[in-house]
């Protein structure tokens, strides 16, 4: 019998085509973004008159879809508070036990293992963050954490040690991660909790857990959980059919320093909270932001975090859809979860985090060549829910970018451009 023929390598053009095509895929959100941003000003041009009162329709337009939108947001965000004080109010580790004397399934089989990546912050932050572990409405022998410093960061072992000095003997497990940054990654939050995640699976293996019994909480160093956290998340996690494909999301809210930083960092940080809680909201919006719970058996199938990218947690969402298509999903906490607005030594510092805060969440956009790469790559997954999910996405940014100008810019420039308009 012949053998099957070698499979042809690749030709220059083949190659030059394919980085061409991966190349105008990351292009293409900037590119879109600048042809819009500068669309009141060049349609005037070419189209000297008709395309200036068709600048101004549009503007027009947007000022009624802004004014609507508001008046969403704003409803969204009272819905979601009332459910969050409804579930403040709740003993969620009582229900718990109720479920287990009813014979359901047993919501306190779940361990919770904290993962909070760190690197340069001070002893205090972390201490604040892993006392509200400790302090938490939960078992104290259902409760693990881990973090992560760089190999090379003396301090941040000291720290480590320290923090296990005082609370390793009020948790089931304390685990010290140590990333030693291995060649090709971009140092950041996603390489680090990609080498704490498979870390923590290699050794709770050999400890014996079962991974789907593991609820891993990625945690920022500045957060702290509410009391009712774990509580809440093994009820719903145990009643949950689809449990082994979600990510449960809380409301982050930056109030922790709140009065501590100037009024701009102030209103940034009010504006972001109250945007979140506008997506718990909307379900079919919601994605993994910042600080989330899934079992760790979840992490293992997704891959882990992705170790080359700078926005971990919406990667780490795109990746898990395209793994587990139509069944994966992501479901409100409706609980806070505490964090720090920026804040550094002085004022203009202080801004200048802002700024970069600000910045690391734009990063996202390089989810769009990302998802456009793999769009049409998962036939198991309807199309309408690929497609929809995509234009959530790219649109998201391309508002956040876009409409602010436009409103405040987009109805003057026709009059500076076009004498027939003015």
């Amino acid at each position: 019998m012949e053998s099957a023929p070698a499979a042809r390598p690749p030709s220059a053009l083949d190659e030059a085509l394919h980085q061409f095509g991966a190349r105008l895929f990351e292009a293409a959100p900037g590119l879109i973004t600048w042809i819009l941003l500068l669309a009141p000003a060049w349609i005037p041009i070419i189209f000297p008159w008709p395309g200036a009162f068709v600048v101004a329709g549009v503007v027009l337009l947007f000022d009624i879809y802004w004014l609507l939108r508001s008046i969403t947001v704003v409803t969204g965000v009272y819905s979601t508070l009332s459910r969050m004080r409804r579930d403040m109010r709740k003993d969620w580790l009582a229900l718990c036990y109720r479920d287990q004397v009813e014979g359901l399934r047993d919501p306190l089989q779940y361990i919770h293992l904290c993962v909070i990546p760190t690197y340069t912050e001070p002893y205090h932050v972390l201490e604040q963050t892993v006392q509200a572990i400790v302090d938490s409405n939960y078992p104290a022998d259902k409760k693990m954490v881990g973090i992560i410093t760089r190999e090379t960061d003396k301090a941040g072992w000291v720290n480590v040690a320290r923090l296990k000095e005082k609370f390793g003997d009020q948790l089931r497990g304390f685990y010290h991660i140590k990333d030693p940054l291995e060649p090709g990654i971009v140092i950041g939050k996603s390489a680090a909790m990609n080498w704490g995640g498979r870390w923590m699976v290699r050794v709770l293996t050999e400890e014996g857990y079962n991974l789907s019994q593991i609820l891993l909480t990625d945690l920022d160093s500045d957060y702290r959980v509410h009391r009712q956290y774990f509580g809440w998340i093994s009820h719903h996690h145990a009643r949950e059919p689809l449990r082994d494909f979600v990510i449960w999301q809380p409301v982050p809210l930056f109030h922790n320093n709140i009065w501590q930083v100037p009024m701009a960092v102030r209103v940034m940080s009010a504006a972001t909270s109250q945007w979140q809680m506008f997506l718990h909201s909307r379900p079919h919006r919601l994605v993994a932001f910042s600080s989330y719970t899934c079992s760790l058996e979840f992490v293992h199938k997704v891959g882990y975090w992705d170790k080359d990218v700078i926005p971990e947690d919406s990667r780490f969402y795109w990746k898990a859809f395209f793994t587990f298509g139509e069944r994966f999903s992501v479901r409100s906490v409706y609980l806070p979860l505490y964090g720090d607005s920026p804040m550094s030594r002085d004022y203009a510092s202080t801004h200048m985090s802002q700024y970069n805060q600000i910045k690391r969440w734009a990063w996202g956009i390089t989810d769009v060549p990302y998802v456009l790469a793999r769009l049409f790559k998962h036939p198991e997954i309807p199309l309408f829910l690929r497609v929809t999910r995509f234009l959530n996405l790219f649109l998201n940014h391309l508002n956040w970018i876009f409409l602010p100008l436009l409103l405040l810019f987009g109805a003057s420039v026709p009059i500076w451009v076009s004498q027939d308009f003015a």
